[in-house]
């Protein structure tokens, strides 16, 4: 009977140790779980008459990008004017721009065709994620093969997906605009600077039998 207790034990030793190495494999420095981002676009068809939109077309845009929750970071464009014009375009850049945007030229590519005689606006979205995290998935205490923490980066690159206002930046970054901005560059050192230290106040007389 000892001796199957022995046998038993020294066959289950190599798996044991096995098992604690598994999990994310990570042998670098660059965590391996890296922000993903992911594109949505939603089209809405509006109806033009005569010389720009037709009666209505614009309160139900602004109903739309209301329901919509536009905001920043979320780009607008127009697919294709079959008709209307410049008149229709006016339109549609005035409703976007009462939510703080600018209509985008980039012209997306929709995969129905638009209808003749109707404008499809087209609110490009996109979302960044870590997938896969928080991840303990390896028994750190049991490491042999110099990998760090499965759950190595999710924290860091978790908070700048959810902290970027525009995703897209982390595919092929922002794109200059060409204009220097020096409140906009000097903004976040302005901030610092006019930050009292943590150390500058007085000390507080604190005596033992205060509380």
């Amino acid at each position: 009977m000892i001796y199957r207790s022995i046998l038993f034990a020294t066959l289950a030793a190599p798996a044991l140790l096995l098992g604690g190495c598994m999990g994310t494999t990570n042998r670098g420095l660059e965590s391996v779980h890296q922000p993903v981002v992911a594109r949505n676009d939603y089209a809405l068809d509006l109806a033009i008459g005569g010389n720009g939109l037709a009666r209505g077309e614009s309160r139900r845009l602004a109903g739309w990008m209301d329901t919509m929750h536009l905001g920043f970071g979320d780009r607008v464009a127009i697919d294709e004017a079959t008709d209307g014009g410049a008149a229709a375009h006016n339109e549609v850049a005035a409703v976007v721009a009462s939510y703080g945007l600018l209509l985008s030229e980039d012209r997306p590519v929709t995969a129905v065709p638009v209808t003749p005689g109707t404008l499809r606006v087209v609110v490009t979205r996109m979302h960044a994620a870590v997938p896969g995290c928080p991840d303990w998935s390896r028994n750190a205490s049991n490491e042999f093969e110099a990998n760090t923490s499965s759950n190595y980066g999710c924290a860091v690159n978790t908070n700048l997906a959810a902290m970027i206002a525009r995703p897209g930046d982390l595919v092929r970054g922002a794109d200059s605009s060409g204009v220097a901005d020096t409140a906009v560059n000097t903004k976040a050192i302005d901030a610092y600077l006019k930050k009292p230290a943590t150390g500058a106040g007085a000390l507080v007389a604190v005596s033992p039998g205060s509380r």
